[in-house]
Parts: structure tokens; C-alpha cells; sequence
């Protein structure tokens, strides 16, 4: 299957998704404030970047995944007014060929002790990518300035484009480390994925949900030394 068919077809899926509801709003302010050796999906090479985004040297390219999924808000009260504040993506990456090469969401980051009394949890929250075939898994922070939504890359009412530090890692239950070398990872070409304009306005509003669709590429790099 093609990747634009598959894509079409998750993307068919997610609409008919149930509006299930899920928790820890407070995951957006912690995490985007703002497999073993095996196969080589790489691109050989990456897409023009604002400088800003760019990799630091000493790294390079090894994975690619295409990931098609949802951005997920609620609405919630906070010191700036009432309005959609991301609480979590659900995405699933694929390559070239269509199989499926790993999940991303938010979840605890085992190398962080949590500090922020808000959420419940041991650890600090942090954008996550497991491995579907070893359960590799790496957890990132969005550095200041490390975002981009430069018209000359970023297509209108889409997501910015991200450069993503990685700050902990760990390696599947059976030792599996596809994932666990990554050092950087970019988030580029994304379409959708922006809070609704509307909907969340109001006290009454409080506590809505909104999964908007979106697409994007994410590349993983690992240091040259790897």
C-alpha cells in the first residue's frame, strides 16, 4: 500500500474516532513548552530548514517516519484566559513502504524527576517515541527558539516545524535499542494539527476536547560517533 493511500485511510479512521476522555492537561506545559540494527529508512537527505531548527554538527540522519495522527486539546482556564491547551498527540510513523515504525505521544520521562505539583506523576512529562518493533523509547524537549512558523517553510494553519533535543531514553524490555541512539529529532512538513479558533471561550466550556488531524514528518538523527 502506498503511502498516500495508507495515509488516507488513517486519516478516514481517526474521524470516526470516539471522543474518549483522557487526562493531565498540565502534559502540554511539561513536554512542547512551546530498533536494534535492522533495516535503513533514512531519506538521503532532509528538507531546506530555518536556520533555527537546524541540527547541530556531530549529528546524522538515520530514520525518517512519516506520522499521521491526531493533536489533542482541551479546554481549559489558564492566566492568560480560557482556551485549547494540548494535552497530548496520537500519532503513528510510517515509512516509505507503509509499515508501521513507531508511536508518538506524551508520557513520563524516566530520566526527570517531575517538580510541577499540577500533575500527577513521578516523572516530568515529555513528547514520546516508542519503537513498535523493541519498544526503544525516547523522550524530547522543545528548547527555546527551537520552533519555527516561517511562512517560507510552514504551510498555512499548520503546526510549527520543531527541533526537538532528546533528554532520556531507555531500551525495550528485551534490550531492543533502535530508538535509544537518537539525539535529535525534527519536525518538518506538517499539515493541520492547529486548537480550534472556536469552542473554547466560555466557563462552560471548560473541560471540552478537540482531536484535530494532522500530518508531519519526523526525522531522527544520532550522533556520528554511533
Amino acid at each position: 500500500m502506498s503511502y498516500i493511500k495508507l495515509k488516507s485511510k488513517v486519516l478516514g479512521a481517526i474521524s470516526r474516532l470516539s471522543k474518549a476522555s483522557l487526562v493531565l492537561a498540565g502534559f502540554a506545559a511539561m513536554a512542547f513548552t512551546v530498533p536494534s540494527a535492522g533495516p535503513a529508512y533514512a531519506d538521503t537527505s532532509t528538507p531546506p530548514v530555518p536556520d533555527n531548527i537546524k541540527v547541530p554538527a556531530g549529528n546524522k540522519l538515520f530514520l525518517v517516519g512519516h506520522a499521521v495522527g491526531t493533536q489533542n486539546y482541551v479546554c481549559v482556564s489558564t492566566s492568560t484566559g480560557i482556551r485549547y491547551v494540548l494535552f497530548t498527540p496520537e500519532a503513528t510513523l510510517f515509512d516509505e513502504a507503509g509499515e508501521q515504525l513507531s508511536t508518538h505521544y506524551f508520557g513520563p520521562n524516566p530520566d526527570e524527576a517531575n517538580t510541577d505539583p499540577r500533575v500527577i506523576s513521578a516523572h516530568t512529562i515529555r513528547a514520546a517515541w516508542q519503537d513498535s518493533r523493541d519498544s526503544s523509547t525516547v523522550w524530547g524537549q522543545v528548547k527555546p527558539g527551537h520552533s519555527s512558523n516561517d511562512p517560507a517553510f510552514v504551510e498555512p494553519g499548520a503546526i510549527p516545524w520543531l527541533l526537538v533535543t532528546i533528554i532520556g531514553r531507555q531500551d525495550g524490555p528485551t534490550g531492543g535499542d533502535r530508538l535509544s541512539a537518537t539525539t535529535f529529532i525534527q519536525r518538518l512538513n506538517t499539515s493541520g494539527g492547529l486548537a480550534p479558533s472556536t469552542g473554547c471561550t466560555s466557563p462552560e466550556d471548560i473541560g471540552k476536547t478537540a482531536f484535530v488531524p494532522y500530518t508531519t514528518d519526523y526525522y531522527f538523527y544520532k550522533s556520528t560517533g554511533s
